[in-house]
This record gives structure tokens, sequence and C-alpha cells, in this order.
């Protein structure tokens, strides 16, 4: 019934599996993005920049963090996952 919150779950729980955390932050703008047109109605498709982050708590269970960020593109045909290392 309420699809916003099962709506930024699935995008949490993507986020752990793609990046290997448990602790996994949607940034205000994704937010905002997927509430943007109400509770029931999600947009079908967002696409989502994932970034490994250092924890700045020193009292953290985990060292790492996941921040989901969006990215707004004009249409989602022929996009591919790329990955990018920052070292």
């Amino acid at each position: 019934k309420k699809k916003a919150p099962k709506a930024i779950k699935a995008i949490k729980e993507f986020a752990s599996k793609a990046m290997g955390t448990k602790d996994v932050r949607i940034d205000t703008k994704l937010n905002k993005h997927v509430w943007a047109t109400g509770v029931r109605k999600v947009p079908t498709r967002v696409r989502v920049r994932l970034t490994r982050k250092r924890n700045e708590d020193e009292e953290a269970e985990e060292k790492l963090y996941t921040l989901a960020q969006l990215v707004e593109v004009s249409s989602f045909k022929g996009l591919t996952t790329e990955t990018v290392d920052t070292a």
C-alpha cells in the first residue's frame, strides 16, 4: 500500500548488497525524488550513485558506510553500471 517507504528500503537493500556494508545512508535529494509524487506514486526507475565512505564516528560498529545519491538522467536507455576507483 505505502510504496515510498518500500522503495527506500529497496534502495538500502540494493546498496547494502552491492557495496558490502550494513550502514546505508540516503542522500536528501534522493529521498525527495522518491517522495516527490507522494507516498503511492513513486518513480519506476531511479539512477543511483553509491559511494563507500569512512565513518567519522569513533564508536561506530562498522568502519565504512555507503552513501546513496541521486543521478539525474534524461533517459534510462543504454545505461550500464560504471565502477570508478578513486584511490
